[in-house]
């Protein structure tokens, strides 16, 4: 637990020792951590540097704790000090990440990237830095980058960003393929399936893209694009591929893929009851739903129909025959 402030598993338990019976000797202190009398004199000084311990100044070989609140008070907020320049110095050098980025030349708009290790960790990099969005295609054919690594997702999603992403049908396939896409389902990720998808990719808020580079060369390599038209034009391609790709959603009997041309029970009993003027979490009440799920719902069909508002919405539910007009 102290291993923040530069202490090891060792040493706190050294000064927990110490702090327990207030004063011991070398001896006595070895006896208690099962630690030789050398080991136990080293890291009593090593807490002596900290501010942690003492020697007695009334008996000589006795070692005192410092009280915590004063002495591990202290070493905390030393702590936060440095965390504040370090802080200060990540913004300054982002700052000037920025400005050197405003005017970019030619050959910084993409760099290539070499090595299996080097490629993943790039591609770690993009979905940890993302704020909004991430998007990506899959291919069933991994490069460097495969569908295990999955951590830099779950923790993107615990912090707000989206995901939308569109599976190569051969995916589901494989072998963790479907425990993989029910976990994406679970954290609320958007996913779509199509028979093919071009190229593996992955955007980051339309501002830094990954594409991994095919070949006959044994190392795997990839392509990271930087704001540019490149970048726009592989936005657009993650775009089309995702209007012509069915929705997955977990059913009762597992993931389902929902049909291109509707909405499914749930969805048409949603619609009709915010048609009848409930609210949204009113509707989750009345269906036994959470209100995230409502929403989410709600915004799906959006994106199925084309459409910004609900009032538009509702308009095209009517035309569409899902939800009938009252006479």
């Amino acid at each position: 637990m102290l291993g923040a402030i530069g202490l090891d598993g060792t040493h706190e338990s050294a000064y927990r020792a110490l702090v327990s019976v207030g004063a011991a000797d070398v001896p006595d202190l070895a006896r208690r951590l099962a630690l030789g009398e050398h080991d136990t004199e080293r890291a009593l000084r090593r807490l002596e540097r900290h501010g942690l311990a003492a020697q007695s100044s009334g008996r000589p070989g006795r070692w005192v704790a410092a009280p915590p609140g004063v002495a591990l008070g202290a070493l905390l907020t030393q702590q936060r000090h440095e965390l504040e320049k370090a802080e200060l110095a990540a913004a300054l050098l982002a700052e000037e990440y920025r400005a050197a980025a405003a005017e970019p030349a030619v050959h910084d708009l993409v760099e290539v990237v070499t090595g299996a290790a080097a490629v993943s960790q790039r591609f770690l990099q993009i979905q940890l830095g993302a704020s909004e969005e991430v998007c990506a295609l899959v291919t069933g054919t991994p490069v460097a980058v495969t569908g295990g690594e999955n951590d830099a997702e779950e923790r993107a999603t615990a912090r707000g960003v989206r995901y939308r992403v569109v599976l190569e049908r051969a995916v589901l396939d494989q072998p963790d393929g479907m425990a993989e896409l029910t976990a994406a389902l679970g954290r609320d990720e958007q996913v779509r399936v199509v028979d093919r998808v071009p190229t593996k990719l992955v955007v980051a808020d339309r501002s830094l893209a990954l594409v991994p580079l095919t070949g006959r060369s044994a190392e795997p390599a990839a392509l990271v694009v930087h704001a540019s038209g490149l970048l726009e034009l592989l936005s657009g391609l993650f775009e089309s591929v995702w209007r012509e790709a069915l929705p997955l959603r977990l059913g009762a009997a597992g993931v389902v893929e929902q049909a291109p041309d509707g909405p499914d029970a749930t969805d048409l009993e949603i619609l009709s009851l915010l048609l009848a003027g409930m609210t949204d979490a009113s509707a989750a009440k009345q269906l036994d739903l959470g209100l995230r799920t409502v929403q989410r719902r709600v915004k799906g069909l959006m994106e199925l129909t084309g459409v910004t508002t609900r009032l538009q919405l509702g308009w095209h539910a009517y035309e569409r025959g899902w939800v009938a007009r009252e006479h």
